[in-house]
Formats: structure tokens, C-alpha cells, sequence
């Protein structure tokens, strides 16, 4: 493979590509015996939060319920709690250190939400947050999840915050462009259907496609909206009824699973990947990282848990890790394989052979990360600059 200005020039046999007029003077990566393959693109994460969640943590390993804490003023609500009472330079600090983490685990792309303020001036807050962050060193793509749940100051009337979001969030994101998508969390204890279409369509109108949070604990008709709104990615799935499968992958909307926060959440529920593929869907894999159900940034895990918990095979989780969060992100052209023309954003990894990435759960097999041609440890003196 030959990088030419941060982008692929050619990808060919060895000897093809060292005799081209552009090799002659390249610096050579020797890779041998190492697995070389595109940065992964983890196409669901809550970057930006504030600190952990450990008392919900505990609450958990006592017996409580996600929902039992949520009730409780634990859960999203505590985050968001959090979140208003922070500086955005604290928030920028946690998020600098977090994106490294991501990068020296092979994420060269990722997709990162707004929703833990839900108030216009927070969410903004975020969202310029995260313009400020983007290439450095990973490529950034902003959702805005205004309709994440219900905020203190709304409990009991949903459909006014839904109001208030179609009328004053929405057109603001729009015109700031702070975002490339809307997303909405459509679920128990969150918003139902008709709440969560009126906002998707108000979004949709405003140049704002939609990205829906769905059936991970209740099927509240996930495909059907999804449909209704022309959905990029529909997130969760593990409630997801067996009937709204074959809808599902007659579409173009990727089923995006995230069995990290399964995991982390003690459940034994799994989205049904297997189904889904067979069936014809486009499936993809993203962490779900965040500060209470997944904090995981390391996408090889999300690759085991992929394989070993929803038999997905090792090829299948490593495209949906990669292409197909692409896909999903629209930034298809731009990442998620090496192709020549694209930038070159690929990781060497410690293995010789793609299936020992799945296999040895846990581990972190990256050797080096490349972002746009660049070591990403070449980054690093500039990332420690926003801290």
C-alpha cells in the first residue's frame, strides 16, 4: 500500500507498488507477519459527559434495575446534572483524554452525541465542544440527541419538551451546523412513538436526518419509525420484535448493535445479530461508550462480544466495525476500508491473522495507528495542548 500525502495512491502486489514512480523515495512500514487493516469507525458514543457513574455502578451489583435507578434520580438524569455544572474546560479535558484512549485502541472515526445537558445553551455547549475536537486527531461526526430523555424540568409533560425542542433546539442546530444528524432515544422511560416521530420529522425538515436510539429494552415500534423517517441507523435492538426483521433488511437502514453496554449492564440480551445478517440486513458494531451502560472505547472488545455473545462470524464483526459504521455516518468515500483515494487511515496489528482479533478477548492488539498517513502518536503533542 502506498500513502501519498495522507491519502492511498495504490494498493497492489509488492512489487507493482515499489516500482511505481511515487515509491521511490517512500518510507517503508514493514508490516510482516501483522494484520493491516482500516482504522475502525465506532458509530455510537457519548463523548462528551462528565465523570462516571459508579454509584449506579454499585446500585447494579447490588440488585437494582437500570430502571430502578433511573427513577431514582440516578441513570442519564445524573449525568445531565453533571454536565450543567461543569466548565467546558473540565468537559474538554475529559474528552481529549477519551479520544486518545479511543485512538491507541485502533478508532480512527467516530460518531459522538450530544444529550447530557437538554438545555439549548448546553447542547451547543457540547456540539461546539466537539466541532473544536474534530481531527484531533480522530474524524468527528456530531449527532445532536436532544431528545435523549425527559429533562427535570419537563418530567410529566413530554410533549412540551418535544415542543420545545421542535421549536427553539431544533432550528438553532440547524443553523449553526453543529450537527450532522438527530437522534432520539424511543423506549421505556424515554419518549414513546408519536413524541418521538413528531421530533424526527420537525429534524428531517430541517435538513437533519435521523439517527434513533430503540428497542433496547421495550419494542415500541423501532423498524416502524426508523421506516417513517428514513433513518440512517437504528441503535440497540435488543428488545427487537422477530416480525420487524424482514422490513428491517429489506431497507436501508443499518441496525447498529452495541453488546457493550449489554455486557456492562449484567444482561444476558443480546441484539439478534445472527437473524438480522441472515435475513439480508446491514449490520454494524459501535461501543455505546459512556459515562454509566458502556464505558468501553476499545472496538476489538466490541468485535469479541460480537462473535462470542451474538454469533456473528469474525469477518462479518470486523465489517461491521468498520464499512458499516461508515455507511451509516455517510462517510462511506472517506473511511471504513483502504481503497485508493482514501484517506489513510489504517492500524498494524500484533496478530497474523484477522481472527485472532475476536479471540483474545479484551486484549488491545494495536501496534501503531495511522490517521490520514500520520502516526497518531505524532498527534499527541497537539492533542495534550487542549487539556
Amino acid at each position: 500500500m502506498l500513502v501519498v500525502d495522507g491519502r492511498i495512491h495504490s494498493i497492489g502486489p509488492a512489487r507493482r507498488i515499489e516500482n511505481l514512480a511515487e515509491a521511490r523515495r517512500a518510507v517503508e512500514i514493514d508490516a510482516a507477519g501483522s494484520v493491516v487493516m482500516p482504522g475502525f469507525v465506532d458509530s455510537h458514543t457519548h463523548l462528551v459527559h462528565g465523570p462516571p457513574r459508579l454509584a449506579d455502578y454499585e446500585a447494579r451489583l447490588e440488585g437494582r434495575s437500570y430502571h430502578d435507578i433511573a427513577r431514582d434520580g440516578g441513570g442519564i438524569a445524573s449525568t445531565i446534572r453533571a454536565v450543567r455544572q461543569s466548565t467546558p474546560r473540565r468537559l474538554r479535558a475529559q474528552a481529549v483524554k477519551d479520544l486518545r484512549r479511543f485512538a491507541l485502541s485502533g478508532t480512527t472515526t467516530l460518531e459522538a452525541k450530544s444529550g447530557y445537558a437538554l438545555t439549548l445553551n448546553g447542547e451547543l455547549k457540547i456540539l461546539r465542544l466537539l466541532q473544536q475536537l474534530d481531527g484531533l486527531p480522530l474524524d468527528i461526526v456530531p449527532t445532536f440527541l436532544g431528545a435523549h430523555i425527559k429533562p427535570p424540568d419537563f418530567i410529566g409533560d413530554s410533549y412540551a419538551f418535544i415542543d420545545t425542542l421542535i421549536r427553539d433546539f431544533l432550528p438553532e442546530v440547524a443553523r449553526t451546523r453543529l450537527a450532522r444528524f438527530a437522534d432520539v432515544y424511543c423506549d421505556q422511560g424515554a419518549f414513546s412513538y408519536p413524541e418521538a416521530l413528531r421530533y424526527l420529522e420537525a429534524a428531517r425538515r430541517l435538513g437533519l436526518p435521523a439517527r434513533i436510539h430503540a428497542a433496547q429494552f421495550t419494542d415500541l415500534g423501532a423498524v416502524p419509525l426508523a421506516l417513517e423517517t428514513n433513518a440512517r441507523s437504528l441503535d440497540h435492538l435488543e428488545a427487537l420484535e422477530p416480525k420487524s426483521i424482514p422490513a428491517l433488511a429489506r431497507s436501508e437502514v443499518i441496525a447498529t448493535l452495541l453488546p457493550g453496554s449489554v455486557l456492562h449492564l449484567g444482561l444476558t440480551r443480546y441484539a439478534p445479530a445472527r437473524a438480522l445478517i441472515d435475513a439480508g440486513a446491514a449490520v454494524a458494531l459501535a461501543s455505546d461508550y459512556n459515562p454509566g451502560t458502556s464505558p468501553l472505547w476499545n472496538m476489538q472488545t466490541v468485535i469479541s462480544l460480537a462473535c462470542s455473545q451474538m454469533r456473528m462470524t469474525p469477518a462479518e464483526a470486523i465489517c461491521a466495525a468498520t464499512i458499516n459504521g461508515a455507511w451509516s455516518l455517510g462517510v462511506q468515500a472517506c473511511a471504513g476500508s483502504l481503497e485508493a483515494g482514501k484517506p489513510a487511515d489504517f492500524l498494524v496489528l500484533s496478530v497474523s491473522d484477522y481472527r485472532e482479533i475476536p479471540y483474545y478477548i479484551g486484549a488491545n492488539h494495536v501496534l501503531r495507528v495511522f490517521k490520514r498517513g500520520v502516526p497518531i502518536d505524532a498527534e499527541s503533542e497537539k492533542e495534550s495542548s487542549l487539556s
